[in-house]
C-alpha cells in the first residue's frame, strides 16, 4: 500500500505546509521500513502490538518524547485516513498513547539584548547585506513570524499605508500583522537599496541574497544564529527564539493572550499559554532579587 494518496490528501484537503508534508513522509517511511524488516508486514497488516514494539524501539534508540509524539500523531492521522477510506476495518492506533513530554519553557532573548544588537554600529553598516540582515532580524523580532513565513514574503505582502504585513501561515491561513513605524521605515529603505543593486535575476521575494536570489531557510537560520551569538551564549539561537521573544515581550507589556494568539497564528490558545510560564518565572526572579525576605 502506497502512502502517497494520504500525503496528497493532507496537502490538498488539509493544506499542510511542505515542511509538514516532508515530516509526515519521513515518519511513515521509517515506520514502513521497520514493519517490513522486523515483522515482514505491510502497513495494512499492522496491529496494536506491533506499534507498541515500534515505540519501544524508538525509546531504546534515545528518541525524545516530543519526536515520538510527532511520529505517533502522524501514524494516527494515517490510519484514521485508511479507516475513513474503507481500506481498513480496525484502527491499530486507537489504543496507542504517546509518552508525555516534559514541558520546556520557550528560550528567549531579552528585549534589552535585542536593542543592544540592533543598535550596534560596529556590527551593522550601510552595505546591502548588512542592511538586509538587520531588517530580517527586526522583522522577526517585530512581527513574530515563523522562518517559513519570512522566506515566503514578497514585496506585495507589505502594506506601508496601513503599516501591516500579510503572512501566509500554517494550513495556508492568511493573517495580518501590524508593524511599528520604525520597521516600516526600515523596510522601505531596504527595498530602495535592493532596487539599486540592479540584480540580473530579480526575484519576487522580499528578502534576497547578495546575488538577487530568494533567500532560503538555511541562509536565514545561519544568519540569525551568527548575529545572536553577539549578545547571548545560550545554545538555542534560532529564528524561533525571536518568535518566542516577540510573544514574551508582548505579554510582559500587558498584551491580551488572545491577541497574541492571533498575531502568532496559533490554532489554539493552549499553544500561546506556554508564554505565561516565562512571565511567571520572570516575576519570581524579580521577587527574589527585590524582596527583603526572599
Amino acid at each position: 500500500m502506497s502512502i502517497e494518496p494520504f500525503l496528497t490528501y493532507i496537502e490538498h484537503e488539509k493544506r499542510y505546509s511542505p515542511n509538514t508534508l516532508s515530516a509526515y513522509r519521513s515518519d511513515l517511511l521509517q515506520f514502513q521500513d521497520f514493519m517490513a524488516l522486523q515483522f515482514e508486514l505491510g502497513l495494512p497488516d499492522v496491529k496494536y502490538i506491533h506499534v507498541r514494539n515500534y515505540m519501544v524501539k524508538l525509546m531504546d534508540s534515545k528518541v525524545g518524547p516530543n519526536s515520538i509524539g510527532r511520529k505517533i500523531s502522524t501514524l494516527k492521522s494515517f490510519y484514521k485516513y485508511l479507516v475513513r477510506q474503507g481500506l481498513l476495518r480496525a484502527n491499530p492506533m486507537s489504543q496507542v498513547k504517546a509518552p508525555k513530554a516534559a514541558k520546556k519553557l520557550p528560550v528567549i532573548v531579552e528585549a534589552q539584548q535585542m536593542d543592544e544588537l540592533l543598535d550596534s554600529t560596529e556590527i551593522f553598516n550601510d552595505s546591502f547585506s548588512s542592511v538586509r540582515d538587520k531588517v530580517i532580524l527586526e522583522t522577526f523580532f517585530g512581527t513574530g513570524i515563523r522562518l517559513a513565513e519570512l522566506v515566503g514574503l514578497k514585496d506585495l505582502d507589505l502594506n506601508f499605508y496601513e503599516g501591516t504585513v500579510s503572512v501566509l501561515g500554517k494550513g495556508n491561513k492568511e493573517r495580518i500583522i501590524p508593524m511599528t513605524k520604525q520597521l516600516v521605515d526600515q523596510l522601505k529603505s531596504y527595498i530602495l537599496l535592493k532596487s539599486a543593486q540592479n540584480f540580473h535575476n530579480k526575484s519576487e521575494a522580499l528578502f534576497v541574497t547578495d546575488k538577487g536570489a530568494a533567500v532560503h531557510r538555511k541562509f536565514i537560520y545561519d544568519m540569525v544564529r551568527k548575529y545572536l551569538a553577539f549578545v547571548t551564549t545560550q545554545e538555542k539561537k534560532s529564528p524561533h527564539v525571536l518568535r518566542h521573544s516577540y510573544a514574551t515581550s508582548l505579554l510582559n507589556r500587558g498584551a491580551d493572550l488572545n491577541a497574541i494568539k492571533e498575531l502568532l497564528g496559533h490554532a489554539s490558545l493552549a499553544a500561546t499559554q506556554v508564554y505565561t510560564h516565562n512571565t511567571i518565572e520572570r516575576l519570581k526572579t524579580i521577587y527574589k532579587q527585590a524582596h527583603p525576605k526572599a
